[in-house]
């Protein structure tokens, strides 16, 4: 397996704008509550005091898609990961106004969480809108490589789903001749409309309507563990 650290470094701000008052509060009372343990493994049973499906998202953004799911699988256990303070209060928003108690969340690095699931024990995987860096000698640093694939692959259970989302051509071609290249994930298109239309159970995020305002084209991109 291709080393996942290769990619580990996080580029960018984790601060964004300063948090008001209520922000604050949500970040200081409620992650502690949903937080991911900082070591050691783990699985549905520490997590949410069962065993239960998981579903693991990589970078949520605001939280609106981590939400979405979480509400309508309540049965499902949701570990959603992003590196910034800002998209953190934005799911914390969602998981206070829809009373989800089927989240958790991690604020930092998805890869350091991913590797500390067993092999085999995720439902699914969400990689949605992720950093394209277009220029060719930041390719190393997307998450679509096959070092971080190989985690995924591992920890995915055989027939289930890894799901990508982008608006970005450059990231759009590089992602399909990744996953071309591997033979642990099926592509699930039967046609071009299986990817240019949205599922109906892919609850759409505050950047995917941005992107479309832009006049973007976005795909949506379905591989099963096989």
């Amino acid at each position: 397996m291709n080393d996942p650290t290769t990619i580990r470094r996080l580029y960018g701000r984790r601060q964004g704008h300063k948090l008001r008052t209520g922000q604050a509060a949500l970040v200081e009372e409620l992650l502690p509550q949903l937080e991911v343990p900082e070591t050691g493994s783990i699985d549905a049973t520490l997590l949410f005091g069962d065993d239960r499906p998981l579903e693991f998202e990589i970078g949520f953004g605001s939280g609106e898609h981590l939400a979405g799911q979480a509400e309508a699988r309540p049965d499902h256990g949701f570990i959603g990961c992003e590196p910034f303070i800002n998209g953190v209060v934005g799911a914390l928003t969602h998981v206070r106004d829809r009373d989800l108690t089927n989240v958790r969340i991690h604020m930092g690095d998805a890869l350091e969480v991913l590797e500390r699931f067993p092999d085999a024990s995720l439902s699914r995987v969400y990689l949605l809108h992720p950093d394209p860096w277009p220029k060719a000698r930041h390719a190393k640093r997307r998450m679509m490589n096959h070092g971080p694939m190989d985690l995924i692959a591992a920890k995915l259970k055989p027939g289930c789903e890894f799901r990508l989302g982008t608006d970005d051509p450059t990231y759009c071609r590089w992602s399909m001749m990744v996953m071309d290249q591997r033979r642990d994930f099926e592509w699930q298109a039967g046609g071009a409309q299986d990817f240019l239309t949205r599922p109906d159970d892919w609850p759409q995020t505050r950047y995917e309507r941005k992107a479309r305002r832009k006049g973007h084209e976005v795909w949506y991109f379905r591989y099963v563990r096989v």
